[in-house]
């Protein structure tokens, strides 16, 4: 089975309404080109407001799936006849927001949501002051075209994350994110911790036997340079497309589902695995305290 998966690479500005209006345009030409899946990147509607803490922000948080953006791409993909995965602020109750990606499926209903679970707090990525960590757990989300599982931005650096979810009948993974160098550091330090961050979701690949599909922003915000460089794999981890990394873009990759099955079959880590020793995953650290 084949599926064609189309990415929107862009560098977003202050205004939310022309924020959703370029995404529209590109979804809209996504699907012309025969995009079937189409996946934005991390909080798409606004600039990464999370580079600081400020109350003001949480007026971007939106309910989902009755807030009017989540509406607007409901009846985007309902139109265009694609799936969109479409990553959002959400406002869940006064006082509580998540991270959340929302997945519409091709005739225009909304399948469900995931809650962003790993979240960072670190200098430039205040993510902790404005979300709590998701509570449904790892999802998949059965779509017309394919089956999906859905991650975002710190859980890509989390093994067991892509595991569960391609544990649970994931056919491909798909990392909206939003992560960039600050423009203080060398070329060198920019260099290692983008090969780490792509590293990192190819081995989810390779381990699953499932593609991953890794959609970044770019552009300048702040003190902070988004590294772009969205990228596609097949079932085996091996690079299927690149953007670059300070210019904004559109892709469609054909995937063939059909891979995991050989990769699986020649690489058989769900054969072996044994799950009869993994518990002490389940620990923080094993040291004297774990009671081991």
């Amino acid at each position: 089975m084949k599926v064609k998966v189309g990415i929107a690479q862009l560098a977003n500005v202050a205004d939310k309404q022309q924020n959703i209006q370029r995404y529209s345009d590109k979804v809209r030409q996504l699907a012309a080109d025969g995009a079937q899946i189409i996946c934005l990147q991390e909080l798409f509607a606004s600039l990464y407001f999370c580079d600081e803490e400020r109350y003001e922000n949480f007026r971007l948080a939106e309910p989902i799936p009755d807030g009017p953006t989540c509406q607007h791409f409901m009846a985007l993909a309902k139109e265009l006849g694609v799936v969109l995965v479409c990553s959002l602020f959400e406002k869940r109750a006064e006082g509580l927001y998540h991270n959340t990606t929302a997945v519409i499926d091709a005739d225009g209903t909304y399948l469900g949501k995931y809650r962003k679970m790993h979240i960072p707090d670190d200098p430039g990525y205040y993510e902790k002051f404005y979300f709590t960590p998701g509570d449904l757990g790892y999802k998949v989300f059965h779509t017309r075209f394919a089956t999906l599982g859905v991650l975002i931005c710190w859980d890509q650096w989390y093994p067991e994350a892509a595991r569960i979810t391609s544990l649970m009948g994931a056919q491909l993974l798909f990392f909206p994110t939003a992560i960039g160098w600050d423009v203080r550091q060398s070329e060198e330090d920019n260099r290692e911790q983008y090969e780490a961050w792509q590293t990192i979701q190819r081995s989810h690949a390779v381990a699953n036997g499932v593609p991953v599909v890794s959609v970044n922003r770019t552009g300048l915000e702040g003190g902070m340079q988004f590294w772009g460089g969205s990228f596609i794999t097949n079932a085996f981890g091996r690079v299927l497309y690149q953007a670059p990394h300070k210019e904004e873009a559109l892709h469609i990759e054909e995937l063939d589902l059909d891979q995991s099955d050989h990769y699986r079959r020649h690489w058989p880590y769900y054969r072996d695995r044994r799950i009869d020793s993994y518990a002490p995953i389940l620990k923080r650290y094993l040291d004297q305290d774990c009671n081991q």
